[in-house]
């Protein structure tokens, strides 16, 4: 039993913030972003900063907000936001096996995001499992915060910082689009994941090509997922 595993649950828990700060580099320039698109849209600062810290689902918001704006029927907005983050149901179990039951998950499932999720995919593995509960409250709530912090700024401020610095304006959507390929480029090397991936790029291209962008997200990853566990490679080996 490594030492870690015989440490404070608080110190377990600081590991996990420290571990996910790399994050906060996609985190806080999107929720800039998204802090001037709702006030933009009308919404108060308050507003704004209750929707990341109840809604809290990235690209779920920005679509919330403009149909919001748009006046589309809230029976819409709901389905909408619901049908995009489907992608989490494939998440939960897949965190699952890796972590202790705990009466506490059912509330600590509201931190799980992609970045959380992929974090924790590969870290959670590696530590002891006393130590897998505080590690991810730690990862969690860094990302939680960091986000509610970044929109209530964005909200208050963000229109007077692009105003500025335009570049700024240009630079912040892109921030998390690249966490996610600095994420998923490692995968690449492996023959099965490099296929699921080069599908579900594909399929969201196609479906953004055809307007359908507001789905793209979810039936793209489904795609994604059918590909994944229904293609396989053989390993041959060389016979003397």
């Amino acid at each position: 039993m490594s030492q870690l595993s015989h440490q404070a649950p608080w110190r377990c828990a600081l590991q996990g913030v420290r571990e996910a700060i790399p994050l906060l580099g996609g985190y806080i320039p999107v929720a800039l972003s998204f802090g001037v698109v709702a006030t933009q849209a009308g919404f108060s600062t308050w507003e704004a900063t209750a929707i990341s810290a109840l809604v809290y689902a990235g690209a779920s918001q920005f679509l919330f907000v403009g149909m919001i704006a748009t006046g589309a029927p809230l029976w819409l907005v709901v389905a909408m936001t619901l049908l995009i983050n489907v992608r989490h149901v494939v998440y939960g179990p897949n965190l699952a096996a890796l972590l202790p039951r705990s009466r506490h998950w059912p509330w600590l499932m509201h931190g799980l995001t992609d970045q959380v999720f992929a974090l924790a995919l590969t870290r959670l593995p590696q530590l002891p499992e006393a130590t897998r509960f505080s590690w991810f409250v730690g990862a969690s709530l860094l990302a939680w915060g960091a986000w509610i912090v970044g929109t209530t700024v964005g909200a208050t401020a963000g229109e007077t910082l692009t105003a500025r610095w335009p570049l700024l304006g240009e630079i912040m959507p892109f921030a998390l689009p690249a966490l996610f390929l600095t994420m998923v480029a490692p995968r690449f090397t492996d023959k099965r994941w490099a296929v699921a991936m080069g599908c579900t790029i594909l399929a969201a291209l196609c479906l953004n090509l055809v307007g359908w962008s507001n789905v793209a997200i979810p039936l793209a990853a489904a795609c994604g997922a059918l590909c994944f566990y229904t293609v396989t490679f053989e390993t041959r080996r060389r016979t003397s």
